[in-house]
């Protein structure tokens, strides 16, 4: 299983959305993306909802952890 890492904290939309569903399309079955960024991504929550997609995500003093997938 290869998990991933997306550090996308400190970039101004779209392009946190953007390195997330680049980095969705090419995670393998099983694995785990975890994304770390500066706010709540509600337009790409709203997307794994629709999608049936597993996340879950942690709003830290620092970041907000976004886990999707094998969870």
């Amino acid at each position: 299983m290869s998990d991933r890492l997306v550090d996308a904290r400190g970039l101004e939309p779209p392009e946190p959305f953007e390195l997330a569903m680049e980095a969705l399309a090419d995670l393998p079955r099983g694995a785990v993306l975890t994304l770390l960024l500066d706010r709540t991504p509600w337009p790409l929550l709203r997307i794994l909802d629709r999608d049936g997609v597993r996340y879950e995500y942690e709003v830290r003093d620092d970041a907000v952890e976004v886990r999707i997938g094998g969870l």
